[in-house]
């Protein structure tokens, strides 16, 4: 969790982030509370009367350069060893330079104009600046914490943000932003967002190309939705975090994957009434017909990914049980949403996608007068094709 003030003054903005470092501190469940204001080192702060330095014939460069070669030294010559090239720096012993009386019994020379430095300037102790962080242009201090192992981080951050709101006041110009892994779930949120609505668009375009219809493809995308209430009750029922970004790719797989079992199960009814069955005993037959598949391919899918939903695997290199671990943890939200949601909505399927159809198919004969094949008229055959075992 990171916390972002921003403003002009940096004083203003190191006495906020100090207030929200303390509310911080006192929410149980986050640690490791982090404050990057640096507070910068004393140093020897010179202010030059320009008037009083005119009257020496000093000027402000010429003072400058005098306390940084008493300082910091100035280059005079060049020792060389070899190919090994030394600079040689002249400037005051440390017994002249340890103090600031040392400083005040300075004496700066220009040309013919010698003067004190106590003459034309006062020589005082200030804090300085230490390092400062921008963002757009904006001076920025940042706080920030961790979320102790096993807590619902979102839950925190909203505990925080309401702690932060109700007892640190941000004057006018100054703002409070939370980013860190909030804006990285914010910005994923979006993206998977787009995906999943393009998923959708892109089954439903082929559906529709491939029935002729618009009707069947939206009882073939009804089996995503009730997919989606399968993921919730699993992660519920787990009590497994909703997670955005594993979460969020194990439901976009899962629309590909439950659309499979509608797709089978409705084009052989349809292809049942073509051939002249009825329409009821068309929805019993298939059903029965594809039962197996689709339970097939529910079950080896959810058995597949039941190591990772359980979080339970087997090192064949130390023959030893593994119970958890870091990868298992990053993988556990999108194994729980695929068994679950796949699971449930194969149930459903069965039953829910053909009541649908029929009720839709009574419906658009009513209206249209055709029922919903793939050629828009039903075949009346004197005798019904051979049921299949």
């Amino acid at each position: 969790m990171n916390i972002e003030i921003s403003g002009k003054d940096y004083d203003t903005l190191a006495a906020i982030s100090h207030e929200v470092e303390d509310t911080l501190r006192k929410i149980p469940g986050l640690v490791d509370v982090q404050n990057n204001y640096s507070i910068g080192r004393p140093e020897l702060k010179v202010e030059i009367d320009r008037e009083d330095a005119a009257r020496y014939g000093l000027r402000t460069v010429n003072i400058a350069n005098a306390l940084r070669a008493a300082i910091n030294g100035q280059k005079a010559s060049t020792f060389r060893e070899g190919k090994d090239e030394y600079d040689i720096r002249v400037r005051f012993t440390p017994q002249r330079r340890a103090r600031i009386e040392d400083l005040q019994s300075y004496f700066v020379r220009h040309e013919e104009n010698v003067a004190s430095l106590t003459s034309f300037a006062s020589i005082s102790t200030a804090p300085g600046f230490g390092d400062i962080a921008h963002i757009d242009q904006r001076r920025v201090i940042t706080v920030s914490s961790k979320v102790k192992s096993g807590l619902n981080e979102n839950a925190l951050l909203a505990e925080a943000r309401a702690a932060v709101a109700g007892q640190v006041k941000t004057p006018e110009g100054y703002r409070i932003d939370y980013t860190g892994q909030n804006k990285d779930q914010q910005e994923a949120e979006t993206f998977l967002t787009k995906a999943f609505i393009a998923a959708i668009l892109l089954i439903g375009f082929i559906l529709i190309a491939q029935f002729n219809s618009f009707t069947m493809p939206l009882i073939i995308l009804s089996s995503v939705i009730l997919s989606l209430v399968g993921v919730f009750l699993g992660l519920l029922a787990t009590n497994t975090p909703f997670g955005i970004i594993m979460t969020g790719v194990g439901v976009i797989s899962l629309a590909g994957v439950v659309v499979n079992n509608a797709i089978v199960l409705l084009d052989y009814t349809q292809k049942l009434r073509e051939r002249g069955m009825e329409k009821t005993r068309a929805i019993i037959t298939a059903g029965m017909t594809r039962l197996r598949p689709v339970m097939l391919t529910a079950i080896t899918t959810v058995l597949g990914l039941l190591p990772m939903a359980t979080k339970v695997s087997w090192d064949f290199k130390e023959m030893a049980l593994i119970t958890s671990s870091d990868t298992a943890d990053w993988w556990n939200p999108m194994a729980v949403a695929v068994v679950f949601g796949l699971a449930f909505a194969t149930i459903l399927t069965l039953v829910v996608v053909p009541t649908m159809y029929s009720l839709l198919d009574s419906m658009v004969s009513r209206v249209w007068g055709a029922p919903l094949t793939h050629n828009g008229q039903e075949h009346t055959g004197a005798a019904h094709p051979a049921i299949p075992a």
